[in-house]
């Protein structure tokens, strides 16, 4: 797993990678220009801030989370050798918002408004996502925040449960989604199946055209 994230406008010349889910006590440490953050009690690396990234990465674009490449990965990992950290960086070339098809749908069994569907994404991939949606539905297709999305808040995907069963990512609104002109009401995005062929990666361009009159 590898989350990066780039905002020089907001944080300066910063590259924040998350290679693990937050924990409840956490630790830092700084040599040169890397800070690593880590859980003090076993030692597992959480992530790594990069500062002046420009200085090794130049071509880097973002504003936001970033994908980077297998040769940038590599370079991240060489600068860690270097400044004295261990390379554990890897490189994940996956899509992480993708268009799915809701294939099955049951109603959670601690819930009165929960729904546990499963979707199948890229790659012949099925997931089970707890969904909270009123308008969630078989046969429809949806965007998939996958394990490792990043989400326009900021907020990260990671495996979770939802009241005890098991979900493994996200099924978005297209407010969620920050689509221009999106409505402001629960219920996720359905598509257009013919526009938006399962296992795509979710093209957001086309997206923000969804609400335009």
């Amino acid at each position: 797993m590898l989350i990066s994230s780039y905002n020089p406008s907001q944080m300066g010349d910063v590259l924040v990678t998350i290679i693990n889910p937050d924990k409840s006590t956490q630790a830092s440490e700084q040599k040169q220009d890397v800070t690593r953050i880590y859980e003090p009690k076993t030692d597992l690396t959480l992530g790594y801030n990069f500062f002046k990234l420009s200085e090794y990465l130049p071509d880097l674009k973002g504003q936001g989370q970033v994908f980077l490449t297998t040769a940038q990965v590599a370079t991240l990992n060489d600068h860690l050798e270097a400044v004295g950290f261990k390379a554990e960086l890897e490189a994940d070339l996956s899509p992480k918002f993708v268009v799915g098809k809701v294939l099955e749908m049951t109603e959670h069994p601690d819930s009165d408004h929960l729904h546990v569907t499963k979707v199948k994404v890229d790659n012949e991939q099925v997931l089970q996502i707890v969904c909270g949606a009123p308008n969630v539905d078989v046969n429809q297709h949806v965007v998939v925040a996958k394990v490792g999305a990043m989400m326009p808040s900021g907020a990260l995907i990671w495996p979770g449960k939802l009241r005890g069963v098991k979900s493994d990512g996200m099924l978005c609104a297209a407010r969620e989604l920050a689509l221009p002109n999106a409505p402001q009401k629960r219920g996720i995005l359905v598509l257009d199946a013919d526009e938006f062929p399962v296992g795509q990666a979710f093209d957001f361009e086309k997206g923000r055209q969804l609400f335009i009159n």
